[in-house]
C-alpha cells in the first residue's frame, strides 16, 4: 500500500487543482477527512497559516499533511488584501470581488498591477519537511471575465496571455498559478522524500 499524507483542506477547488498537479506520485491522497477541527489562520504570513493548517491537521490524523496558504497582493492597495484575502469582506468570494473593485475604482489602469502568491508546507507531525512558493503576477479588470476558477480568478487578467484566471483551462491554470509553481516545487521534494521511506 502506497504511503499516504492528507491535503490539508476543505476547499473543493484548491483540492482539483493540488491533486492535479501533485498526481503522478506514489502515494494516495487522503482529502475528506472527518472529525479535523477548522484551524484558525491566526498567523502573520501565508508560510505561518499554512504551517498551522498542515501541522495541526498532520496531529490530528496522524499522517504527514500538506497545506496552502495564498492571497491576491495589490500594489495600489500597498499589498492588500494579502493574507486576508479569502476573509477580505467577511461574506466570500462574491463580496470579496466587489470590495476589490470598489477600493480600486478610481485606480487607473496602468496602476492596477497585482500578484497571486502561495506557499505551499508539508508536515509530518510537528515537523515542518518542506516549504515552498510561487507567485504569478497579473492586472486587476474593471469588470469580471470567465466562469472558471474560484475566489479573484475572474478579476485577474494574466497580460502574457491576455485571459484571465477564469478563462484559462486546468492545465493552463497549472502551467503558471502561483499554486502550480508552489505545488511543482514540492513535488519534486516530496518524490525524494517518499522514496527515501
Amino acid at each position: 500500500m502506497p504511503p499516504r499524507f492528507v491535503i490539508a483542506t476543505r476547499n473543493a477547488g484548491k483540492i482539483r487543482e493540488i491533486r492535479a498537479l501533485l498526481g503522478r506520485l506514489p502515494y494516495a491522497f487522503v482529502d475528506r477527512f472527518e472529525g479535523v477541527p477548522p484551524v484558525l489562520e491566526t498567523g502573520d504570513s501565508y508560510a505561518d497559516n499554512a504551517t498551522l493548517k498542515a501541522v495541526q491537521t498532520s496531529l490530528h490524523l496522524k499522517l504527514p499533511a500538506l497545506a496552502e496558504d495564498s492571497g491576491i497582493e495589490v500594489d495600489a492597495l500597498g499589498g492588500r488584501p494579502g493574507v486576508h484575502s479569502a476573509r477580505y469582506s467577511g461574506q466570500g468570494d462574491e463580496a470579496n470581488n466587489r470590495k476589490l473593485l470598489g477600493e480600486l475604482a478610481a485606480v487607473p489602469d496602468e496602476r492596477r498591477t497585482c500578484r497571486y502568491r502561495c506557499v505551499a508546507v508539508f508536515a509530518a507531525g510537528d515537523s515542518v519537511v518542506f516549504v515552498t512558493e510561487g507567485t504569478c503576477e497579473g492586472i486587476v479588470l474593471r469588470e469580471p471575465r470567465g466562469t472558471g476558477g474560484f475566489g479573484y480568478d475572474p478579476l485577474i487578467l494574466i497580460p502574457k496571455l491576455d485571459k484571465t484566471m477564469a478563462q484559462l483551462t486546468l492545465v493552463e491554470k497549472n502551467r503558471l498559478s502561483h499554486r502550480a509553481v508552489a505545488l511543482k516545487a514540492m513535488k519534486k521534494r516530496l518524490a525524494g522524500w517518499l522514496q527515501a521511506r
